[in-house]
């Protein structure tokens, strides 16, 4: 598996500082009742370009979990909320975490478990 380049940038941890990356939002992928958060984020620091994908079952304290994987400038614009897992899944490696998987940073491949 291709690893991310070890930049030190922050752009490859979950908790970003706003001041630190331009953000757009895609929308909301309703597929399965997911209601998962669909964005484009963009470093200001490294300029590498982010789709992140963001789950959480609001009756389940600690259930979040977020996806995020580079994604192209030239496929920015056609990114539909529904679209998000199957491009993840295909890219050659993605990161992942969030609370329900120990907030820790995770690289992975393939099939994203929802």
């Amino acid at each position: 598996m291709k690893k991310l380049p070890k930049l030190g940038c922050s752009c490859e941890k979950q908790d970003l500082i706003e001041s630190e990356y331009r953000t757009s939002n895609v929308g909301i992928d309703f597929t399965g009742g997911r209601n998962a958060e669909v964005s484009i984020i963009q470093c200001k620091l490294c300029q590498r370009i982010w789709l992140k994908y963001l789950v959480e079952k609001e009756s389940f304290t600690k259930s979040g979990r977020w996806y995020k994987g580079i994604i192209a400038k030239k496929e920015v614009a056609g990114m539909k909320p529904e679209n998000a897992v199957e491009y993840l899944e295909n890219l050659e490696w993605y990161i992942y975490g969030g609370a329900d998987l120990g907030s820790e940073e995770k690289f992975g491949q393939g099939k994203i478990d929802l």
